[in-house]
């Protein structure tokens, strides 16, 4: 495997973090800034920089190069694989009436199944439900097929996201890429560090992604109550107040991050489902906690490999970087700290996190986790 990395810098420059050699038919990972891939120039120079035909690209609420977190910038992630193969596939939730589930499954189809290892999802983070399509993919999955990802993000404006394959960045687009070969190895591991505080409670009433009650009790007036004199700044204190939901028959719960409301019916409408009959709680980290998540979900992502990862794509939550704030690299530094500082790393702060839980094959979407891929061939 080669990689070749590189940031645009603010006064227009393109720095490297590795030699800028040419490349055969690479995976191009371009991740930037809402605004910046809303830029038509700023697109056609990273074309220019990268003539490539296989540009992925995704927006973010920061990004993720090397040992840096930068905003509003673009970094890019070039990768030949020497034994390995990917095939990138992508649809727009618009051509799908907004239905996750059945654009899941008809993306997934369109990957050749035979030596297929593991799928990358890169996917619109606004209002796509990603619950909904995770379970579309692994419609046609079996065991040994694995799946990660995350939902592209905007800063902490949660306006619109941008994504693309080849095309320019665009709203709606969810982006699939199936890497094939016995070569490659990919571990995967996912990891919070938030602590859930308050009464616990039950949902009585959600469809889908929609959350309308819990204990009987309009779920927003129960939020706003919770959160005091924050309750003005929501939907962006949500992120430092996510909810914990632990679904009816599940022992293992998932952490939800609140993307809009809707003051007109109390409502709340979250990152993925939040089934009627899940128990539920607030949330709340510190900045350390945070830090030794980060180093947590590396470390179960090294726990069982048998060579060192040539690429780590890291996919942290939004909400962590707010917590964090200046201090958001040292989790970049805990991962790096437990997988080497040989290994390239790329990704971004998203609006969501898919992996499965550790030690079990079936995605999940997360919300305020450190969630890393490990790939070498």
């Amino acid at each position: 495997m080669k990689v070749v990395q590189a940031k645009k810098t603010k006064n227009g420059r393109w720095e490297y973090l590795s030699e800028n050699k040419s490349l055969k038919n690479p995976l191009v990972l371009v991740f930037g800034g809402r605004f910046e891939l809303e830029n038509k120039e700023v697109i056609d120079n990273v074309r220019k920089e990268f003539p490539y035909k296989n540009l992925v690209f995704g927006s973010t609420s920061g990004e993720i190069i090397g040992e840096h977190v930068l905003d509003t910038s673009i970094v890019v992630t070039a990768i030949e694989f020497e034994k390995s193969l990917y095939v990138v596939k992508t649809a727009n939730i618009f051509d799908f009436n907004k239905n996750a589930k059945n654009l899941g499954e008809s993306l997934i189809k369109e990957l050749p199944k035979e030596h297929l290892k593991h799928v990358f999802v890169l996917s619109e983070g606004s209002f796509v439900n990603g619950s909904a399509l995770i379970e579309g993919i692994e419609s046609s999955f079996y065991d040994k097929i694995s799946l990660t990802g995350g939902m592209c993000g905007d800063g902490a404006r949660f306006e619109k996201t941008l994504a693309s394959y080849k095309d320019n960045p665009k709203e709606g687009e969810v982006i699939i890429i199936g890497f094939y070969g016995d070569a490659l190895e990919i571990s995967f591991a996912s990891f919070g560090g938030w602590r859930p505080f308050g009464p616990e409670r039950i949902i009585t009433k959600s469809e889908g992604n929609i959350l309308f009650e819990i204990d009987d009790l309009p779920a927003l007036d129960l939020y706003s109550k919770y959160l005091g004199d924050k309750a003005s700044e929501l939907p962006q204190a949500s992120l430092l107040f996510p909810l914990n939901v632990t679904p009816k028959g599940k022992s293992k719960p998932v952490v939800r991050t609140i993307l809009s409301i809707n003051k007109e019916n109390n409502s709340m409408i979250l990152a993925g489902d939040v089934p009627e009959g899940s128990k539920v709680q607030l949330m709340m980290a510190s900045v350390d906690a945070i830090a030794d998540g980060a180093y947590e979900a590396a470390k179960l992502a090294m726990e069982k490999r048998v060579n060192k990862p040539q690429l780590a794509l890291l996919v942290s939550c939004i909400g962590r970087k707010l917590v964090m704030d200046q201090r958001a690299e040292e989790e970049i530094e805990e991962v790096i700290n437990v997988i080497g500082k040989q290994t390239s790393l790329t990704g971004f702060y998203s609006y969501g996190e898919m992996a499965p839980f550790y030690g079990e094959t079936a995605c999940e979407l997360h919300n305020q986790t450190m969630t890393l891929t490990l790939i070498s061939e």
